[in-house]
């Protein structure tokens, strides 16, 4: 393609597709060239790009082949020779197991595989705890009540009555948890959109919460990131009240689509703020562009 052709290409792409020719690459990248699967590049982006395969945005089949064969065995997860010491397995299996879910591929056996895989982490309070060292969750660590709801997501879509009891446990937990950051409320919404008591815990601390830029940081006054704006529109998004949240969602995905690098990923969320992360880039890439997939109102 000429250059001149592909700079008007790249120009007249959507944020979405952009994103998705992004990570389209850096997905099967990291496995050719670490001889392993990683849970940021085939876990959080492998979803984002599941998701926008199944909403008709272009994607190579082979962007995710080698993932989606490893995403069948959910035996071998344990096994996915990385660097034992930046491999959480309790999170690994969080996001492979989501990102499973939201391929809808392959037999009900092995999503229930991958759920059953879940369960020797949940703790007796029903929530799977995820060490962020005292910080608020990052794309990277998730942190607890984002890792209990993808947790419950991926169970529920195994098969609900199979798995009730430990949904169960946690919806208890989620329930009464009380949140600690902005984070946590865009969470606990997104889990439990529907409790009275879950709405007025957190909406209003999130909706108050917006920065004047459009965006979410992980606290109230602290400046806004790609992954809390992710987590809080998805969040607002799920309420489906448009009178109390559209203004929000439409701010939030602007701040998104403004924030989106040159070459279609976004600038990674870390915590502390403004350290470089691979990992935690190409995690923020995959939340930031699943959120505006499904917040698009186009397609609602």
């Amino acid at each position: 393609m000429p250059p001149a052709l592909a700079l008007f290409f790249l120009a007249a792409a959507s944020p979405e597709q952009r994103a998705v020719d992004y990570l389209a690459v850096e997905v099967p990248r990291w496995s050719r060239e670490n001889h392993c699967f990683s849970c940021h590049n085939n876990g959080d982006a492998a979803r984002a790009l599941y998701t926008a395969g199944r909403l008709g945005y272009t994607l190579p089949k082979a962007a995710l082949d080698d993932t989606t064969t490893w995403l069948r065995q959910p035996a071998n997860w344990e096994n996915h020779h990385g660097n034992p010491g930046f491999s959480d397995m309790r999170l690994a299996h969080i996001q492979f197991a989501a990102a499973l879910a939201e391929a809808r591929i392959g037999s009900p056996d092995g999503l229930a595989a991958a759920a059953h895989s879940l369960l020797p982490y949940q703790d007796a309070d029903g929530s799977w705890r995820v060490d962020t060292g005292g910080l608020p969750g990052a794309p990277a660590t998730y942190g607890i009540t984002l890792a209990t709801y993808m947790a419950r997501r991926t169970l529920e879509a195994a098969d609900a009555a199979r798995f009730s009891a430990p949904i169960a446990r946690a919806n208890r937990w989620l329930l009464a948890s009380q949140p600690a950051s902005i984070l946590d409320a865009s969470t606990l919404l997104l889990a439990l959109p529907r409790s009275p008591e879950i709405r007025g815990r957190c909406l209003a601390a999130v909706l108050g919460a917006q920065t004047s830029d459009g965006g979410w940081g992980p606290q109230p006054h602290t400046p806004a990131e790609a992954f809390d704006t992710a987590i809080a529109i998805l969040a607002l998004d799920g309420l489906h009240d448009p009178a109390v949240t559209a203004h929000a969602i439409a701010r939030g995905r602007a701040f998104l689509i403004a924030r989106q690098l040159p070459g279609g990923g976004w600038q990674e969320t870390t915590r502390p703020r403004g350290q470089q992360s691979y990992a935690e880039h190409i995690s923020t890439t995959g939340w930031a562009l699943y959120a505006l997939l499904l917040t698009d109102p186009k397609r609602q």
